[in-house]
Parts: structure tokens; C-alpha cells; sequence
């Protein structure tokens, strides 16, 4: 899966009044797509586990995710979902701005708890789990949401806006317990900038020695950096990334193939055409034709 298909989805199931930023999916790994792959937005997002197992990323560290954990992703955190030995997952996607809880400048709870909390110098749970004391109180607060936004009585957004408000108020009484794992905020601006780089500079060309000096590494130092922290080579994620893009061009432009492949990155067709058909068992003129 792109990441251009993940957004089409989620554009395709809002489930809340326009003007309301708060918003709620249902989806499943595999059969809705097989992964999200690793992304940031400013918005928060509640990672809701229905049902099965499966693998969520936050901030260079996976979890084994199962039935009734919860996830908090703060704006601006890297994170991806993935499945997991090839089995199932079905969880709730909910994403809301921080903005819904923000009011005037000067604001007692903006200034000394919301913000803070959302630039990271007030520590909350970002993995909640059964077991852990502010688990039930989050998760009946999500439960009421939920059935707040299924039917919809008039003036729900009040009563959602002040299960947000208590949802952080549970965050902030219940301290995450040290677990030993720590992420270097820095290793992280470097992720996020590798990635923003190749999302900005795809079309071009784009080499390890390049990316290495980019974020001050040696060769080695930055293969072996990239690869332990998203499991794949950089050349291996550079290729991906373009033909998702290809696929992208291909099926929502009228480009030729050729001009497709070149303003995707690959400037050897026939390396375009093998690597495009690893990847999606069609090659790109099968794909077009496909589309028309």
C-alpha cells in the first residue's frame, strides 16, 4: 500500500460533521491494505485494537499489538502498522487536531498541560494496554465517544470535546512507568528528515553518499542506521517509495509510461519495468491500460 491509498481511504470514511475535526475509521490489515507505512501528521491519532494482532511503530519502536491495546501517535511522531506473521488485525482509526482543545491565548490549560504534553515535555502513555491503571478509564472514555459520534444527538461535540479533555487528564494522573525504552529525539528529526527528503527530492537523483552527509554520517553509519530502524535497505525504501508513486502517476494522470518512470525517479525503463512488476504482478503499460 501508498500512501496516497491510505489517505483516499480515509477521505472516503469520515464519519463526523464537517467543520468538526474529529473523525473515526474502521480498518483492517490485511484486507483493507496490507500496511500503513511510516508517516507523521499534526494530528493526534487513537490506534484502537478490535480485533487479532499485529505490529504498530511509534517513534522507531515496534509493538506486538493486540485485541484492546490503544495507541496514542502526538502530532508530529512517526508511526506505521503492519501485520504481523501474516494474520489479522481490525482496529479503530481515530484522528482529531489539537486545536479542538485549545481555546484563548493566555489559557490556563493550553499553556501549562495541552501543549506541553503535545511538544513532548510532559511524558504521557503512548501505549496502553490492559493491565496499566488508566487503561479502563481511557477505555470507556473511547466507548462513549464512540456512541457519542454513532448517533449523534444534537450538541454531541460538547460531550466528545470533554471526553477529550478527560482522556488527557487520565494521561497526565497516570505517568508512563519507565519500561527501558527510549528514543534519541534526535535519531528521530534525522528519520523524519530522510523521509521528508525522499517525499521532496523522489524525481531526482538521490545517492547514499548524498543522504550520509545530508544528516552527518558516514556511508556505513547511514545504511546501517536506516536499515535498523525501518527494517528495510535505503536503495530498497527509495524504490518502494517511487513506484508507489509510479502507481499513483499511472492510474490518476494521462503521462506515458515513460514519462512516468522518468518523473518517478527511474531514469532506465526497463529497470522500471522489472521492478514494477516485482511489486504489483503487472507491468505499468498493463496497469494503464487497466485505468482507461
Amino acid at each position: 500500500m501508498d500512501i496516497w491509498e491510505y489517505q483516499k481511504y480515509r477521505e472516503n470514511k469520515v464519519h463526523t460533521e464537517k467543520g468538526f475535526p474529529y473523525n473515526t475509521y474502521l480498518c483492517s490489515i490485511p484486507l483493507d491494505f496490507k500496511n500503513v507505512p511510516m508517516h507523521w501528521h499534526e494530528e493526534i491519532e487513537l490506534i484502537v485494537i478490535q480485533k487479532g494482532e499485529g505490529i504498530i511503530s511509534l517513534d522507531l519502536h515496534s509493538y506486538s499489538a493486540t485485541a484492546g491495546d490503544i495507541f496514542l501517535v502526538l502530532p508530529g511522531h512517526l508511526h506505521a502498522i503492519a501485520e504481523q506473521n501474516g494474520k489479522q488485525m481490525e482496529y479503530e482509526n481515530i484522528l482529531f487536531q489539537s486545536s479542538m482543545l485549545q481555546t484563548s491565548v493566555g489559557d490556563f490549560c493550553s499553556q501549562n498541560l495541552l501543549q506541553p504534553i503535545f511538544q513532548g515535555n510532559i511524558s504521557v502513555s503512548c501505549y496502553i494496554h490492559p493491565g496499566l491503571p488508566l487503561y479502563e478509564n481511557i477505555l470507556q472514555l473511547i466507548r462513549e465517544t464512540d456512541s457519542l459520534c454513532d448517533k449523534r444527538p444534537f450538541g454531541y461535540q460538547l460531550a466528545v470535546k470533554s471526553n477529550l479533555f478527560q482522556l488527557f487528564f487520565h494521561l497526565i494522573k497516570h505517568p508512563p512507568i519507565a519500561n527501558g525504552v527510549s528514543v534519541n529525539n534526535k535519531f528521530l528529526e534525522k528519520m523524519k528528515f530522510i523521509l521528508q527528503y525522499i517525499d521532496t527530492h523522489f524525481a531526482e537523483e538521490i545517492s547514499i553518499s548524498e543522504m550520509a552527509e545530508l544528516v552527518f554520517y558516514s556511508e556505513s553509519h547511514f545504511m546501517k542506521f536506516f536499515k535498523n530502524n525501518m527494517g528495510i535497505s535505503f536503495i530498497q525504501y527509495l524504490n518502494q517509495y517511487r513506484l508507489d508513486m509510479a502507481r499513483h502517476f499511472l492510474t490518476s494522470t494521462s503521462m506515458s509510461v515513460l514519462e512516468v518512470a522518468s518523473e518517478s525517479g527511474f531514469d532506465n525503463i526497463s529497470y522500471f519495468n522489472r521492478l514494477f512488476k516485482q511489486k504489483y504482478g503487472i507491468t505499468p503499460r498493463q496497469l494503464r491500460d487497466s485505468n482507461v
